[in-house]
């Protein structure tokens, strides 16, 4: 019990609450300790009811401050919980609304609004008041014992019960004698001794003798019956205070039964958050030991370069000051009681003009150097060492970033490239400013499954590069990714998740067919047969002629080189949107040869009932057409959902599924697998994909996420039977 006492304080005072209020945000604070922070923030002081007469309140427990407050008027009990505070009863109405009070809440850190009437607004937590005196009863806090009221005076006896009805507090003999048995007295509810019988039933703060009697959930606050009534609650979900009692009673009940059950587990985490405690402080201690050992070698190749960088420079000095002496030498011989000069005179001396010829040559050499250096003066050596000058603006800046290391930034998931079709494939990069990443991790998990629930989330460990492959997947699921980075520092952040729907069945793996029907003067195959462009020509032009007159256009075809003969399959494609004129869809392979060997100047699909296109005409036959096209061209799709028909922007790509067993085949927008349009197809025989090209115009098949190898030339293959092979999970 006496650890509860935490739970009990006032976050101003930091005693046990006294008369205390629910502010807006939940917390609760005395009232006479709101009334002082709010005088403190420049609010006039409002009107106070009288501090309860409880042993709470005797001289040995009463606060230090109990002497500097203004004692309240006798009739203004409960006043501050009324209406009225913070209201001005003459204010017209084109004055506008009084200021809102804001009360500086602790626990919260924030100005809380208290609303137009101050404290009034805020109910009494008389909850609170009830905990708070059991718990001075049980724990005993100096409380002054409470004697009973109707006892002899030479016999007074402590109180043991009081009666709420009868506000007064009687031992055990007196409240049999006052409240006999069978009486209406004997319903009284009785209490703790107490001499605080001030009313424990909450009222409307608006309504002063309504009772709150409704919660509305939508606010959420307690509500009388005419507070329910007003406009400002119109449309709100308002239940009876009971359901809300008992609803919120029993989530507390099994909040606290959880934890209760659990006390292995609360007992299992403190002891592992002492040991991170413990582990914390030892992993400090290494991470300085292992701080200063990086400065000591810092300072330790500083001074090492140091000594390097001076013996360098103490060389260039001594060879500068060798040439300099040097030069110095060779100038004091120039002087005039010097060597070299005093030889010269006496030389000059002698009369034998052989002998002086023979003895003269090397010393005119030597002085016609001299003379020459003399002219040509230069120092032999520069004195200004610029050349040995550091630029350590560079380093200085290295040191001054110089900080632990940092765990890489939530990496940028690439969109445009990251896509579902056989499998996941995921592409990201880190932001400019993150640290380098050694390796990232992936997670994926199943939209709707819990990462703690049956089916964990995967994680795909240490994936090198920029991008990841994910299979084994499930059909027709919406997956869940996101990635973070890892370094020397750790993981850092995730990114955010994107969500990625696999395709509705099994990827169907086929080429453009480039032997059958093919029009090589008007449409061009890639080499790797999955991309083909309609050229319109001179046929196209010669055809014109003829649509002048009749409704005959040139169409040429393309299909896949393998055909289904059971099973669902799902294969996408994309449709330059500047095209004229492309169909894509599927048809019977037998039919797709016998309109192959039409004439090229052949009716219009539009027009022929036959041509299985999706105009709504072949609905009306009793067998399903043995074609079923979608209709592309100039950035716009042809959805015939209705008679007339709806035109669709262009989806980036086009996703067609084909269920051979029920006959049917589902258009898609690949990138959102947003379903276009469904129609029938005769499933009969083989089934094959088809594209149809009227006019210029191209399209590319979907490449697969898994690599393939680009130099295998495709086999053709008419028919396959059911490759279908479930993406498990």
């Amino acid at each position: 019990m006496k650890s509860m006492e935490q739970e009990l304080q006032c976050p101003v005072c930091k005693g046990l609450v006294k008369q205390p209020v629910v502010l807006p945000c939940l917390h609760s604070v005395c009232l006479l300790c709101a009334s002082e922070v709010l005088v403190q923030s420049g609010y006039p002081p409002p009107d106070l009811p009288p501090e309860p007469n409880s042993p709470a309140s005797t001289p040995n427990t009463r606060s230090p401050r109990q002497a500097r407050r203004p004692m309240p008027k006798a009739d203004r009990i409960d006043r501050q919980l009324r209406p009225g505070f913070g209201t001005y009863p003459g204010r017209r109405r084109k004055d506008g609304p009084p200021p809102v009070m804001l009360f500086p809440c602790v626990p919260c850190g924030r100005d809380v609004e208290l609303g137009e009437r101050g404290l009034a607004e805020c109910l009494r937590n008389l909850t609170l008041e009830r905990i708070v005196e059991r718990y001075r009863h049980t724990v005993s806090l100096g409380s002054a014992a409470v004697m009973c009221q109707f006892c002899k005076p030479s016999q007074v006896q402590e109180a043991t019960k009081g009666c709420a009805d009868c506000r007064a507090n009687f031992c055990n003999e007196c409240f049999k004698l006052y409240h006999p048995w069978g009486t209406p007295r004997a319903q009284h509810e009785h209490v703790l001794p107490t001499l605080n019988f001030r009313p424990k039933v909450l009222s409307c703060p608006e309504h002063d003798t309504e009772r709150l009697q409704f919660y509305c959930k939508s606010c959420p606050r307690l509500l009388c019956a005419l507070c329910k009534l007003r406009r400002i609650h119109a449309g709100h979900k308002i239940i009876p205070i009971t359901q809300a009692y008992q609803t919120l009673k029993d989530k507390i009940s099994k909040e606290l039964n959880y934890i209760l059950s659990n006390q292995d587990t609360v007992l299992s985490q403190i002891t592992q958050l002492e040991n991170v405690v413990t582990q914390t402080e030892v992993n400090s201690v290494s991470a300085r030991e292992h701080l200063a050992q990086c400065v000591r070698e810092l300072n330790g190749l500083l001074a090492e370069r140091q000594a390097m960088l001076t013996q360098a420079l103490e060389a260039s000095r001594q060879k500068r000051g060798e040439a300099l002496a040097n030069q110095v030498a060779e100038r004091r011989s120039l002087l005039e009681h010097a060597g070299l000069l005093a030889f010269s005179q006496e030389l000059l001396k002698e009369t034998d003009p052989a002998c002086f010829v023979h003895a003269a040559r090397s010393t005119h050499s030597r002085l016609a150097k001299a003379i020459e250096s003399l002219q040509c003066f230069s120092l032999a050596a520069d004195p200004s060492f610029r050349h040995f000058q550091l630029d350590v603006s560079r380093e200085l800046k290295l040191l001054s970033d110089l900080d632990f290391i940092q765990a890489p930034l939530a990496p940028v998931i690439d969109t445009q490239r990251t896509l579902a079709y056989d499998q996941l494939f995921l592409c990201w990069r880190l932001p400019p400013d993150s640290s380098p990443a050694w390796h990232f991790s992936v997670e994926f998990r199943r939209r709707g499954v819990v990462p703690g629930g049956g089916v964990r989330g995967s994680r795909l460990e240490e994936v090198t590069g920029n991008s990841a492959v994910i299979d084994r997947l499930e059909m027709d699921s919406v997956y869940v990714l996101r990635v973070r980075g890892c370094n020397k520092a750790g993981f850092g952040e995730y990114s955010e998740e994107v969500y990625l729907h696999t395709p509705p069945a099994p990827v169907l793996n086929f080429y453009l067919d480039s032997r059958w029907g093919l029009h090589a003067d008007r449409l061009v195959v890639s080499k790797e047969q999955r991309c083909a462009r309609s050229v319109p020509g001179l046929s196209l032009l010669q055809a014109a002629d003829h649509a002048l007159t009749s409704c005959h256009l040139t169409a040429d075809l393309l299909v896949g080189d393998v055909a289904v003969t059971q099973g669902r399959h799902y294969w996408a494609c994309s449709v330059e949107p500047g095209s004229y004129l492309v169909k894509v869809g599927v048809g019977l392979e037998a039919k797709l040869q016998e309109w192959f060997h039409l004439p090229q100047d052949m009716a219009s699909p539009r027009y022929d009932p036959d041509s299985g296109h999706d105009s709504g005409a072949e609905d009306a036959l009793d067998s399903p057409p043995p074609f079923s096209f979608l209709t592309m061209g100039m950035g716009k799709i042809y959805l015939p959902s209705s008679p007339t028909g709806v035109t669709y922007p262009l989806p980036p790509r086009l996703g067609v599924c084909l269920d051979f067993e029920k006959g049917r085949v589902t258009f898609y927008d690949a990138h959102s697998l947003r379903p276009l349009w469904e129609g029938p197809v005769d499933c009969s025989g083989p089934v094959c994909p088809a594209f149809c090209f009227i006019g210029g115009g191209a399209l590319q098949l979907q490449e697969l996420v898994s690599n393939r190898n680009a130099d295998q030339t495709p086999v053709r293959r008419v028919t396959i039977q059911s490759r279908v092979t479930k993406l498990t999970n």
